[in-house]
């Protein structure tokens, strides 16, 4: 037996409970001591997914392999699997949990209650001991906690067709789950505040038979037995034409009995006896009657004048083709129906647009009947209005609906809120306030008695109101977008161009409104295809004109809450329309608007308070990172074009461009050491706060990756606005981590939208800088002998403009094209020529890198003492720079001199470590390079068999950043093991 201790202490009790760490009910996530772990999407998720589904038991290698490849694994598929374990033990550790190697494959150890999964099948196992128990209100709590574990489908982000089945079996725990606390619910008596839910679920799983059984009974004991019998021939009618079978025994049975009024299927006497009748007791109910026995309520405040009962209808009708929202449904009745002995107030914010109002009056309907019997007062408080509503006119709207004379109204809103008060003390009245302006103008509405409830709309973030439950409201998903269409426009329109109706549910950013807009207008022209709307909608200058039918207009929504912005806050909404990037760093608001503030993120905040800006993260420093909803970025640069000049936008443009640059400068200068192997011109570099840049760039590399599709837009913005020095600055300052990375795609990215805008405006120094800080594109695209053209020509217009650095940096190049090309006396005069070049402008990294190459074709030769004086010179001052991915090149060509000189052991030590610093960098091409060199040091020592799985994984490297010759160097070399 579960008792009290082991229950409520390991399921209530949340500091005794470990966290869960690892989530698959929904996307695959895993959460570290220091936040969110990211595993890359594809092998490594699978793997990890398929180790999960089995914590703490072995899964075979043969099948994660099956998992993965399904019928067709490659011939290095065994290799593949060590190497994504691999990946995976580095990437979670020790403190999260362990992958031990265990025959005949491996084992993830961690906790059972450190995965969501695990976690849901304790709880339904926790669940059914105790209503074993005779403990059913606890064991649906606890069943509806564990249900709230799952964020969407089952490994959702996973595509594979082994673990699609897992997720199936998963999906099906899920419902048996919700079906057993609806079960024990039912029995409990809760039938009249579970018919929304269980209807909504029966509609989205329309031949679950138990759940259909389950609405029919809630509705007859809600004394709806019609809608009940519906329920049933509706459940008949598709399972016969879906399946061509009848309904089975129990929904066959459920209808006889409500046919035959059956007394046992009538509901539970209360185990408790309704308190006697009062005073302060509507007439007519007991408070036994009402779903949930609210508490027996306070007698009511006096008044200067009693009030009839009246019963008020208020509500505005609910929109016919409302669909989507079951979360904020069931939440806000939560909010409302759980609050005990207190007004349950729910608070619904969101972007203009996303239906808000409807949403709240569709709630309200959904609770009125069975909850709020005494009547429903609404109004709309024109918070988003030059004029909103005063508390005191609306407290007099609302006594004249409950029944008071005019004559009877006091004066005083205090005293109105007191009468207000009093009146609704003993009455079950739901109040609709719909949008709102602030926490002042909302305060004296709320009701003081315990069964009442408030939903309240606004575009602010309303947090000041005591005991409320805020929702925030988000665009619809794309099903139910879809399914707006549908209704709107009839199945048959949407199911006929269903890719048209995809791209027109994205092209409106799935906004309620919009999509409302472009169904009503699409309505009324029947013969008018989807595609063309689509196409009428994919000028973003002209969107939001074609957004507009009647008086549904997006344009003037998104006015009113425009139009109650501060001055400052405007202009910076305003400017912000320039950014082009997927997301908005909390410094950009800066940039644009030329403040040095140290907390950059509080210029952008009002918007995101007034929903006219959304947070979708944060940064490395720990500021929001934003971004605008695609109708909202349109309005914005409407308001750029009609309030900002141009020579105003083009000098924002160039503060963030500069910004961008500013930071690139500062991270390139911690991974080097200080401003090394790049030239540089002189675009204006606006810089962040200090403060906010030591914390943003404490890793260079985190940043680099995080920034990096926002990098490629501002390279890209910079081509579009003609501001040839900020594109080649940033394409070259932003190509040292992609090389390192193998962004090969990137590059070539980047060369092909700055060379061309470099080369119309003359910039012969941006057009030498691209050929030399891209020569990696270059080599990739060209064959030697235009390779060499390039970049020569390069050279000679760096020593034409007297940039000494750009000139060391080519003849490093050329060097290593001729080592290349066996030229190696060629390759070491160029060498010492580039030396010479970082020596006079104190170039530490740009040294280093040129004595790497002196020292290996000194080796080469045969002077391996000379060669080695070099390299450890190289090595000294890759140390002195802190330049990490130095010390590994130098320790590499260390480890190949051991390799000329005979010493295996040496080279194998030397090459370890070069591995070990770069795995740490996350540098793919590094750690091939030096898994080649590896696999000669273990062949040279005698080791073949050593050598052909280190192979195996830098083909595997290759063969990801598509380095064919890569892949082509390491075929060769296994041939050579396997001869």
């Amino acid at each position: 037996m579960v008792g009290e201790a082991s229950i409520k202490a390991d399921r209530d009790n949340n500091e005794n409970r470990p966290p869960v760490l690892f989530r698959v009910l929904g996307p695959v996530e895993v959460e570290g001591e220091d936040g969110p772990v990211r595993v890359p999407p594809g092998r490594q998720q699978v793997v990890l997914s398929a180790l999960l589904l089995e914590l703490n038991h072995v899964v075979s290698t043969d099948r994660l392999v099956d998992v993965l490849w399904h019928h067709d694994p490659p011939e290095t598929a065994r290799t593949q699997v060590q190497i994504c374990v691999s990946r995976l033990r580095r990437l979670l550790p020790p403190a999260i949990a362990t992958i031990h190697t265990r025959p005949p494959g491996y084992v993830l150890s961690a906790p059972a209650e450190s995965v969501d999964a695990q976690l849901h099948r304790l709880g339904m196992r926790d669940a059914a001991e105790l209503v074993r128990e005779g403990r059913d209100t606890e064991a649906a709590a606890l069943l509806r906690s564990t249900v709230a574990l799952w964020r969407g489908p089952a490994l959702s982000g996973t595509d594979n067709e082994v673990l699609r089945s897992e997720a199936l079996r998963l999906q099906e725990e899920r419902m048996d789950a919700i079906e057993a606390y609806l079960d024990i619910e039912l029995r409990l008596g809760h039938h009249a505040r579970l018919v929304s839910e269980i209807t909504a679920l029966v509609e989205a799983h329309p031949l679950r038979e138990n759940l259909r059984a389950q609405l029919m009974l809630a509705l007859y004991r809600s004394g709806r037995q019609a809608e009940a019998l519906e329920v049933y021939r509706v459940g008949r009618e598709l399972l016969v034409d879906e399946l061509g079978l009848d309904p089975g025994t129990r929904l066959r049975d459920m209808e006889s009995a409500i046919l035959a009024g059956d007394p046992g299927l009538d509901p539970p006497v209360a185990a408790v006896p309704p308190p006697e009748p009062s005073a302060a007791a509507p007439p007519g109910r007991e408070d036994g009657e009402h779903t949930g026995a609210a508490p027996e309520a306070p007698p009511r405040a006096p008044s200067r004048a009693p009030a009839p009962e009246v019963t008020p209808y208020q509500l505005p009708t609910a929109a016919a083709d409302f669909v989507g929202r079951d979360d904020v449904v069931a939440t806000v009745e939560d909010a409302l129906v759980g609050a005990e002995g207190a007004v349950g107030v729910a608070v619904l914010v969101g972007r203009p647009g996303v239906g808000k109002s409807a949403t709240a009056v569709r709630v309200a309907r959904v609770l009125a009947d069975d909850h709020y019997p005494d009547g429903q007062l609404y109004c709309d408080m024109r918070g988003t209005r030059e004029t909103h509503l005063e508390p005191a006119d609306v407290l007099a709207r609302f006594l004249r609906a409950l029944g008071v004379p005019g004559q009877a109204i006091p004066e005083d809103v205090d005293e109105r809120a007191a009468m207000y008060r009093g009146i609704l003390a003993a009455r079950r009245v739901l109040v609709v306030l719909d949008d709102a302006a602030d926490e002042g103008q909302i305060a004296p509405l709320v009701p003081g008695g315990a069964g009442c409830g408030v939903i309240v709309t606004s575009r602010a973030r309303l947090t000041g109101l005591p005991g409320s439950t805020l929702v925030e409201m988000d665009i619809l998903s794309d099903d139910a977008s879809l399914e707006l269409l549908a209704r709107v426009l009839g199945r048959n329109r949407v199911e006929a161009e269903p890719e048209a109706a995809r791209a027109l549910v994205h092209a409106v950013g799935q906004l309620p409104l919009a999509l409302r807009i472009v169904a009503a207008r699409l309505a009324a022209r029947p013969h008018w295809p989807l595609a063309g709307m689509v196409n009428r909608l994919a000028d973003e200058r002209r969107r939001l004109d074609e957004l507009s039918h009647g008086d549904m207009t997006v344009r003037a929504s998104l006015s009113l809450t425009h139009d109650g912005l501060r001055p400052r806050t405007s202009r910076v909404f305003a400017l912000l329309g320039l950014t082009e990037a997927p997301t908005i760093p909390a410094w950009a608001a800066g940039a644009l608007l030329d403040d040095d503030s140290p907390f950059p993120s509080d210029l952008a905040e009002p918007l995101v308070d007034a929903h006219m800006l959304d947070v979708v993260g944060v940064d490395a420093a720990g500021e929001p990172l934003y971004r605008f909803h695609d109708l909202v970025r349109d309005y914005a640069r409407e308001q750029l074009i009609r309030n900002v000049t141009a020579d105003t936008r083009r000098a924002a443009v160039e503060r963030l461009l500069g910004g961008w640059l500013a930071l690139l400068d500062e991270a390139n200068r911690r991974l080097l050491g200080g401003d090394y192997l790049q030239v540089r011109g002189d675009a204006l570099r606006w810089v962040p706060p200090d403060g906010y840049v030591d914390r943003l760039l404490a890793d260079p590399y985190t940043w680099l990756e995080a920034e990096r599709a926002n990098l490629r837009h501002a390279v890209s913005q910079a081509a579009d606005e003609g501001l040839h020095q900020q594109c080649w600055e940033l394409a070259v300052g932003f190509s040292m981590f992609l090389m390192r990375r193998g962004y090969v795609d990137d590059l070539a990215e980047l060369y092909d939208r700055a060379e061309p805008v470099v080369t119309a405006a003359g910039d012969r120094l941006g057009a030498a800088a691209l050929a030399e800080g891209l020569a990696n594109v270059i080599s990739h695209r060209y064959g030697q002998e235009e390779r060499r053209r390039l970049l020569e020509g390069a050279l000679a217009e760096f020593v034409e403009l007297g940039e000494v650095r750009g000139e060391a940096l080519v003849r490093t190049h050329l060097a290593f094209m001729d080592r290349h090309e066996e030229n190696d006396a060629s390759a070491l005069a160029e060498s010492e020529l580039a030396l010479e070049g970082f020596l006079k402008v104190g170039d530490l990294g740009g040294q280093r890198r040129s004595l790497m190459l002196m020292g290996h074709l000194r080796a080469l030769g045969g002077d391996i003492d000379r060669g080695r004086e070099h390299l450890n010179e190289a090595r000294s001052l890759a140390e002195r720079s802190g330049d990490v991915r130095g010390r590994a090149q130098v320790l590499r060509l260390i480890g190949q001199t051991d390799l000329l000189d005979g010493e295996h052991a040496s080279a194998l030590r030397n090459l370890g470590s070069a591995l070990d610093l770069v795995r740490d960098m996350d540098d793919p091409v590094g750690e091939a390079l030096l898994l080649h060199d590896l696999a000669r040091a273990y062949t040279g020592g005698g080791n073949p068999e050593e050598a052909r799985p280190i192979l195996l994984q830098a083909r595997e490297i290759y063969e990801r950043v598509r380095d064919e010759q890569g892949v082509t160097d390491v075929e060769r070399a296994l041939a050579e093991v396997d001869s």
